[in-house]
């Protein structure tokens, strides 16, 4: 998820596990806590290759190995810094555990996902919720705004930090609720159509749990297509061609065999001008109009020599007000 939610359910698990001995410093180091694990996003300054940089992201740092060798570090720096705050090492260190595991947990319902797990290479996602959802964020975030205006022995202060975490995980297993119900829409959809597939895949749009979009495989291609709960129209199923034919000798290289890894085979090469281009389709296209061929996340692949560069695309403001205004129309129905 998103800097402010982790933020949000840090503090929150800090005042569940501290609140009451330390105040609002449990909800400080609780959302510090949350906050730890995204600053794996600044490796890739530290590396010239971007698939490097996509492998590590949500790797180490969001393993229940990080939380555990980290927890008791994080603990005792904070005792050292606060001594008479009111909590031993082993009372900081179990804030910190929480505030760090919690984090990856939350984000294993992305589409992106997480390595809970790591070292073994097994990403763990639910794909139910987007990675900004205000009405997962906004609740929670008022909720613990209330608490933190409360002494911290008051018994609303325990109530509105309860509140606010009910009413998140509510929310999200209503997500999860409405991702099995998309799910019987999109099957149902493609038996009516007699169109056979291998596999599919399902979740939210930006910034919503009304619009959702199927990745679903096919012999020879992938369908996308997008369903809202306001739709009246039958799902109509959009093809790309795999296109696995114009990677030629390329099918070999070792970075070419990482990022089919890490968007876990879901991905179709296009070609432009003369160039290749790897699509991961996980994350969609960049507008809603039908004609639209270009992805999300996609990679130029330019030969120098014997060596091949992967270069992402970039993306800029006009994309995304592109994106945002043909969502906005999107969800409203088709």
């Amino acid at each position: 998820m998103d800097s402010l939610t982790q933020i949000v359910l840090g503090a929150a698990v800090g005042e569940v596990v501290l609140g009451k001995k330390v105040g609002n410093k449990a909800m400080l180091f609780g959302a510090i806590a949350g906050t730890i694990p995204d600053l794996d996003v600044f490796t890739k300054y530290f590396t010239d290759d971007p698939v490097s940089a996509i492998e590590m992201h949500r790797g180490f740092s969001h393993s229940i190995l990080f939380s555990v060798l980290f927890a008791p570090i994080f603990g005792w720096l904070i005792y050292k810094l606060l001594p008479k705050a009111g909590a031993n090492w082993k009372e900081w260190s179990c804030l910190m555990f929480w505030g760090l595991f919690t984090h990856p947990i939350l984000d294993s319902f992305t589409t992106w996902g997480t390595q809970l797990f790591w070292p073994f290479k097994m990403r763990l996602a639910f794909m139910n919720i987007f990675v900004i959802d205000p009405l997962y964020t906004i609740p929670f975030m008022v909720f613990l705004i209330l608490a933190m205006c409360q002494k911290r022995t008051s018994k609303k202060r325990k109530k509105y930090n309860r509140l606010g975490l009910i009413v998140s995980t509510s929310y999200m297993v209503l997500s999860l609720f409405l991702k099995f119900i998309t799910y019987q829409k999109f099957t149902n959809a493609l038996e009516e159509q007699g169109i056979d597939y291998l596999q599919i895949d399902t979740r939210p749009s930006a910034f919503n749990t009304i619009l959702w979009t199927a990745n679903i495989e096919t012999e020879n291609s992938y369908l996308i297509a997008n369903y809202s709960f306001f739709d009246s129209q039958p799902i109509y199923f959009e093809n790309y061609p795999k296109n696995r034919a114009l990677l030629g000798e390329l099918s070999d290289n070792k970075n070419i065999k990482r990022l089919i890894a890490i968007c876990e085979g879901w991905y179709i090469i296009s070609e432009k001008n003369g160039e290749l281009y790897f699509n991961d389709l996980r994350f969609g296209l960049m507008s809603f109009d039908k004609t639209e061929s270009r992805f999300a996340f996609s990679y130029l692949l330019k030969q120098n020599g014997s060596t091949l560069e992967i270069e992402e695309t970039p993306k800029d403001s006009k994309d995304a007000k592109k994106l945002l205004a043909g969502l906005w129309n999107r969800i409203w129905g088709n």
